[in-house]
């Protein structure tokens, strides 16, 4: 077929790998992806080994044992550590090795409105999406080829778009991710603006953003009844957008975002409303382009 799609949800998420272990046997570790410290005291972690999941906890001194300027203040990520339970740091040493990472303990949680919660939203929810529209999309016998990237390594630099896109060379690409919905305390709308948790997917205008392809998108959402919100962005976005556009020669490309509260968190949230929203815009858009769509501005 002489036109191509590509839809685009990356399946990796941030974590912690293990960059030394001390001689009582607690793991020190270095991030992979952007971590608040004060988000990982107290969590469940499991850690990845050659020989299987080990559990650990990570949290610090307790809080009556903490002077006045640490209780002000949160920890840097090299005064955190793993501990699995360990007695020594040659137990730690049997089956844990330099390199293993670790992740928040998976977590679901079913809330209030279809609202769920859990670990790896950022962008597991992109990758259903994605996968959710392909199998639409499939049913309905596409005039033109249509084809799903699940990248990894987003979150250290867009690295696995970079690749998995120069091979499938796609006419139009769309990235699926998350974005910040602005709808809980302590968020300035006006410096933001206002994205909100179940009003349909999030439709991005901006520098990585093909004019024809967004108009498109609008133009699907509203012929269809999918409701959508619009946000705006004044540089190129921090997600895999910005690398399917340089791809080649340049790629047609859009960006579709799913609302989502504590990004970065193991307590991510979205409405499930949205995801199926957002699979079924895509489907929409890509049953209406034909061989001979131009996306030339």
């Amino acid at each position: 077929l002489p036109l191509s799609i590509a839809h685009l949800g990356h399946c990796d998420q941030i974590g912690l790998i293990v960059r030394h272990i001390d001689s009582q046997g607690f793991l020190r570790v270095n991030s992979i992806g952007g971590w608040d410290t004060q988000i990982l005291l107290g969590q469940r972690m499991l850690v990845h080994t050659a020989s299987g999941v080990l559990p650990g906890v990570i949290a610090r001194k307790p809080i009556h044992l903490l002077d006045p300027d640490e209780r002000k203040s949160a920890p840097k990520l090299k005064e955190l550590w793993i501990d699995i339970g360990s007695a020594s740091e040659a137990e730690t040493r049997s089956p844990v090795r330099i390199g293993d990472w670790a992740t928040p303990e998976p977590c679901f949680h079913e809330l209030l409105n279809g609202r769920i919660s859990s670990p790896a939203l950022d962008d597991r929810a992109g990758l259903w999406v994605v996968l959710t529209a392909l199998r639409k999309v499939a049913e309905s016998g596409p005039a033109v080829r249509v084809c799903v990237l699940s990248a990894v390594q987003e979150e250290i630099g867009l690295r696995g778009a970079t690749t998995g896109a120069f091979t499938v060379a796609p006419d139009v690409a769309i990235a699926v991710d998350v974005t910040h919905a602005t709808d809980c305390p302590g968020i300035d709308q006006n410096e933001f603006g206002r994205i909100e948790l179940g009003r349909g997917p999030v439709v991005v205008r901006g520098p990585n953003a093909n004019p024809r392809v967004v108009e498109l998108l609008l133009e699907r959402a509203t012929a269809t009844g999918i409701p959508v919100q619009i946000n705006a962005l004044g540089a190129p976005a921090s997600n895999d957008a910005a690398t399917l556009q340089l791809t080649r020669g340049g790629v047609a490309t859009g960006l579709v975002t799913i609302p989502n509260r504590y990004m970065h968190s193991p307590v991510e949230m979205i409405a499930r409303s949205d995801l199926e929203q957002a699979a079924d815009l895509l489907a929409a858009f890509c049953l209406a382009v034909r061989p001979e769509t131009s996306f030339i501005p």
